[in-house]
């Protein structure tokens, strides 16, 4: 079944950030989670075959010979699905020499013999022979969701014979799937006949001489083929089980080991699917409090307005463009209150505000730079923000998936939060109240904030949760507010020349093939002109033939150049930039202003992530980058654009958590780095390191940072991996400080369960110590990536901060409006230029007490472009 389920979920949509394969642990689970909701099983097990041969090989060595083999996808998700169903609380069962069959023949008979009516899934038709009235098959008709239910009278209706004679009928037709032939020339319907008139296949056997004609004559040819398929094709119902039948009860799921695979493999709606499996979920709709609670609604306002102490603070509403607040919550103590917004007064309101704004009275939100828009559309400030739970639920893991309140709350909590009832539409007395719900809300945000908060101050993360992390969404929540401004009409005109490109490149492509029109869209119309027309390599097999992603189509005109795929590889650049475009367009607001969202809660290493739009998948260093960064301007009533950002940042902070002498000699020096390592590794002076060993270098001074293997490396440069190899070993030669910074930090991670940047934030990473190889060696990568990209990310971070303090301190009106990579820009009042660009280098320089100097690059323009360096 979950073969099936591989071959029925396309591998390449399924796949986690690191590039583990999950195709077949989500169709197979998904397929068991709808069985087990629809059927309310009592008893459940999943029967594994086991590697290596069975005592049906022993016996013929060809049987099931003719397999294709496993797909390399497959084999690393067996045992994620046996660590899926662990979590889910399903028993797994297996035992060598024997097949999974013969599991569920026996288990078929126990549950019969214990009074109970008996389901078995399988897509094996073997299995045909456990169905009687107390068994039924569920047959998988195709891929995994639509099974076909075979009792006694479906099995006859279809086949002819009883169930219990279905593998008589098997010996005699065979099985092509096992590798057993059958008589030539006989087919099912030969076959029923024959075990009706004589009633069996050992009637059929002892009577062979006077079954008639030329399908009685080749059974005659065939006897012994035919007793060894009945032979092999019996499931055994005697085995010794490793489980017994009451070990198979279900009990329900446990929901930590939920939240951990389902964050591992990063499935959220999956999650969502096995969450009412957790033992005693159908009471999970109380709120997260100790006692039942009881949200305050009349006379709300009064109290919240005279809270003084730390409160917990949730605001319903929405955020991006449309912005707007209905409803707050306030909880203390265990007490909440909730308010209605369109419930109070303008002197109410103006209460309620200056409670908000009031920078003493400390808050705890859940998502607060959501709550400061919501209450931004609004006119109110918020103020006194001291915690996050979003962000501290992050900072414990941040490799989990969904941190919006209701995903924490069920994974923290072990509650389904109530939904927000969707302030301002129409009650239909299906939920709380916007207020009731408010407050409730704000209750779980309590009770989240006392689990987390403490676990990230015992991760040793508090001066970075408080110091950093929580300060900052002040500064980013202004920043999104301003936005930045942008040349519309320079879009449309980029956008205009990047499809006039587009369907020129298109033309190129049809000229190639004879001005054959075929859709540059469709993979199944490239593969017949690729691989079929142009006799093209063959690139990976994928379910539907061959790949024709951007990855697999580069490698192919690597090796083997020609017209049609040149143009087809400008022809999607081209699109693919149109739509960058056509996204950045549709994202100008009225006020002729972009403005992103920041995220502090989706990179793993900590770095902040852009969306709506994406501003950090423009192109760096290409033309058609550089063009797009023309259409972001200076704006009304400012003056310029500064842009700072960081020279080589991840290599001075590989060379001071190295110690190596050499890098760091380099970088104190001011010398060209590439070229400096350049000159060690290629043994030459730094006058002689050609461009072509200076770009090799770079490749491996970054690649190493992330893990880069040779074989990497050998794809990379263009080289053999021998040669890749031998360029690694010369560079750990010169930088001995390097190699063993690498070489120890994986092992340190190993032993501690984590990694850590230099301001402390830690990455837990437990799949170093996994037993599935492939989940161990990406984790291995993400474990040397973590601690540079990690505290790149904390230095930007800490420099924005400095930068924000400055601006204020010194009662400028210039602001940060953008943070993409390791860049900062500043939209500059008049006359502020100097000053701006002083506290950017000090700043930026002073971000961090490093052993090599951080090195600001900055520029000034009247666009992002025209600022950059």
């Amino acid at each position: 079944m979950a073969f099936r389920a591989f071959f029925g979920l396309p591998v390449e949509n399924f796949s986690t950030e690191t590039g583990t394969p999950t195709n077949a642990v989500y169709g197979f689970t998904t397929m068991l989670a709808t069985l087990m909701r629809d059927r309310e099983p009592t008893h459940v097990a999943v029967a594994f075959d086991l590697p290596g041969g069975t005592f049906r090989t022993e016996r013929l060595p060809s049987y099931k010979g003719t397999r294709d083999a496993t797909p390399p996808e497959f084999e690393p998700q067996v045992p994620l699905i046996r660590e899926m169903l662990d979590a889910m609380g399903v028993a797994a069962v297996d035992k060598p020499r024997y097949e999974a069959d013969d599991l569920l023949a026996t288990y078929s008979r126990l549950g019969r013999e214990a009074g109970l009516r008996v389901l078995v899934v399988s897509g094996d038709r073997d299995t045909i022979q456990l169905v009687n009235e107390d068994v039924t098959l569920l047959y998988p008709r195709k891929g995994v969701s639509d099974l076909v239910e075979f009792t006694p009278d479906a099995v006859r209706e279809k086949y002819g014979v009883d169930p219990g004679r279905y593998p008589d009928l098997a010996a005699l037709v065979g099985e092509t799937s096992d590798n057993l032939p059958g008589v030539p020339g006989v087919g099912p319907k030969t076959a029923a006949k024959w075990i009706a008139a004589y009633g069996g296949l050992e009637g059929i056997l002892a009577k062979a001489d006077d079954v008639p004609g030329k399908a009685g004559q080749s059974l005659r040819q065939h006897l012994d083929a035919v007793r060894l398929n009945r032979e092999l094709n019996h499931l055994l119902t005697d085995l010794e089980v490793p489980l017994a039948l009451d070990q198979l009860e279900y009990t329900g799921a446990d929901a930590p080991a939920i939240h951990a695979v389902c964050d591992a493999l990063q499935f959220r709606t999956l999650r969502d699917r096995l969450l009412p499996f957790v033992a005693g979920s159908d009471q999970a709709e109380a709120p997260a409090t100790p006692n039942e609670l009881q949200v305050v609604v009349d006379g709300a306002l009064d109290a919240i307005v005279a809270l003084a102490g730390p409160v917990a603070l949730h605001v319903e509403g929405r955020i991006g463009a449309d912005a707007d607040a209905w409803a707050v919550g306030v909880a203390q103590g265990g007490a909440a209150w909730g308010l209605d917004l369109a419930d109070l007064s303008s002197d109410d309101e103006r209460r309620l505000w200056d409670w908000l704004a009031d920078a003493n009275i400390l808050k705890t939100v859940h998502g607060a730079k959501d709550a400061w828009h919501a209450l931004a559309a609004r006119g109110a400030v918020l103020a006194g923000v001291s915690g996050d739970t979003q962000i501290a639920a992050f900072l414990v893991n941040p490799d989990q998936r969904g941190f919006d309140l209701d995903s924490v709350v069920q994974r923290y909590l072990s509650v389904v939060a109530m939904s927000p009832s969707g302030g301002g539409e129409l009650d239909l007395g299906l939920g709380s109240s916007a207020a009731t719900g408010a407050g409730e809300r704000a209750a779980h945000v309590e009770a989240l904030a006392a689990a987390l908060e403490a676990e990230v101050d015992q991760r040793g993360m508090a001066d970075l949760y408080r110091d950093i992390e929580i300060p900052l969404i002040d500064v980013l929540a202004r920043m999104e507010h301003a936005g930045i401004a942008v040349d519309a009409g320079h879009l449309e005109s980029l956008s205009d020349e990047a499809l006039g490109r587009a369907a020129l490149a298109a033309q190129d492509a049809y000229d190639a093939i004879d001005g054959d029109q075929v859709n540059l869209g469709s993979p199944k119309q490239l593969q017949e002109v690729l691989f079929e027309r142009l006799g093209m390599p063959k690139t990976r097999r994928i379910k539907t033939g061959y790949s024709t992603d951007a990855g697999s189509l580069q490698e192919l005109y690597a090796k083997r150049p020609h017209p049609f795929l040149e143009a087809l590889l400008a022809h999607r650049d081209a699109t693919k930039l149109a739509q960058i475009i056509k996204g950045l367009a549709a994202e100008v607001r009225a006020d002729g202003r972009i403005h992103t969202t920041f995220s502090q809660t989706v990179a793993a290493t900590g770095r902040l992530s852009s969306r709506d739009p994406n501003l950090q998948n423009i192109p760096i260093r290409t033309d058609e980058g550089h063009r797009i960064r023309e259409a972001f301007v200076v704006g009304d009533g400012y003056d310029t654009l500064v842009t700072a950002d960081y020279s080589q940042i991840e290599m001075r902070i590989m060379a001071h958590l190295s110690g190596d002498e050499a890098l760091i000699e380099a970088f104190r020096a001011g010398e060209d780095l590439h070229r400096f390592v350049g000159a060690r590794v290629y043994g030459v002076e730094p006058v002689d390191v050609t461009p072509e060993m200076r770009s090799h270098v770079k490749a491996m001074s970054y690649g190493l940072a992330y893990g880069l293997s040779s074989f990497g490396l050998s794809k990379q440069l263009g080289l053999d991996v021998s040669q890749a190899q031998a360029l690694m070993d010369d560079y750990f030669a010169r930088f001995g400080g390097v190699r063993d910074y690498l070489r120890g930090v994986v092992a340190q991670a190993r032993e501690d369960g984590y990694t850590e940047t230099i301001f402390g934030r830690r990455r837990y990473i437990p799949d170093l110590t996994s037993t599935n190889r492939q989940r161990r060696e990406i984790a291995e990568r993400a474990a040397l990536n973590a601690p540079i990209q990690g505290s790149a990310a904390d230095l930007i971070k800490r420099a924005m901060l400095g930068v924000e303090r400055r601006l204020r301190d010194e009662r400028l009106s210039s602001r940060q409006v953008l943070q993409v990579h390791d860049e900062l820009v500043v939209e500059t009042a008049p006359d502020e230029r100097a000053a701006v660009e002083a506290i950017l280098r000090e700043e930026m320089g002073g971000a961090a007490d490093l052993a090599v100097p951080l090195d600001v690059n900055v520029g000034a323009g009247a666009s992002w472009r025209a600022a950059g360096h």
